[in-house]
């Protein structure tokens, strides 16, 4: 309780500050989604903007130094997937990591027999449970700046973070109903199998094959999808792209973004 007055006189303050022309200058660069948004969204993208940059710990790795732009860009984009929820600002993220590059990380496999190999792993991006997230900057410049292509960093690193948001990681995140999540079920099966078919077949895809890795990277996938080729979408997977409008609450199509 105590702590719940707290945090809404922080964030109070926070918001009393008027927004930065300097930051304003950097969306205009750096977040080409800004420009499909109504006036309505923009004013409400720069008020959570203004809450994350505040409240989460952000470290530069491998000798990059954080700037404005790189805080700014990085929280653009995290809060264009909860445009549409009231007070949601990532709680459960308390530092956000930054490389000047792809970063090698160790990834344990578990073989048959029990042997835990390990292996070096490049990466532009990360989630952890209860931890950090990790971005390569330049994937989140160009993820920022070209809001077409179907892949974007950043979209897909925090919707591995709502996913997190019930304990679990199985790309399903908490829902409103049991009707929801009925549905959920349905079509994210159907859709996840569809990808894995395809794939094998050596199909192409509008969904990116690395959701074929397993249920939470298909969900990160298919946000990515959603967000960033959504008139597409809703042509060649119309079910999976209503699942997530009305899951976000938002309908990217209707902007007219996207490719």
């Amino acid at each position: 309780m105590i702590l719940s007055w707290w945090r809404r006189r922080r964030r109070g303050r926070i918001l009393a500050r008027p927004f930065s022309a300097g930051w304003e200058r950097i969306l205009q660069r750096n977040f080409a989604y800004d420009r499909w948004l109504s006036t309505d969204d923009r004013q409400k993208l720069r008020r959570d903007l203004q809450i994350v940059v505040a409240e989460k710990y952000w470290e530069g790795c491998n000798g990059l130094e954080i700037t404005d732009e790189i805080r700014v860009t990085i929280a653009a984009q995290a809060c264009l997937l909860v445009l549409g929820f009231e007070n949601e600002y990532f709680d459960r993220v308390q530092t956000i990591l930054v490389y000047p590059d792809l970063y090698v990380a160790t990834e344990m496999t578990r073989q048959p027999g029990g042997v835990v190999t390990e292996t070096m792993s490049p990466r532009l991006g990360e989630a952890w449970y209860g931890g950090p997230v990790i971005l390569s900057w330049p994937s989140v410049l160009a993820g920022g700046r070209n809001p077409g292509d179907g892949r974007n960093v950043v979209l897909h690193e925090f919707a591995h973070v709502l996913d997190m948001q019930d304990h679990d990681i199985n790309g399903t995140p908490p829902l409103s109903s049991s009707d929801q999540y009925q549905a959920w079920h349905e079509v994210m099966t159907a859709e996840y199998n569809q990808l894995l078919r395809h794939s094998i077949q050596g199909r192409a895809t509008l969904l990116d094959g690395y959701g074929t890795k397993d249920e939470a990277e298909f969900f990160a996938v298919a946000t990515e999808c959603f967000f960033e080729q959504p008139l597409p979408m809703t042509h060649r997977h119309p079910r999976l792209y209503e699942l997530l409008r009305e899951f976000y609450r938002q309908d990217p199509a209707a902007r007219g973004g996207g490719e």
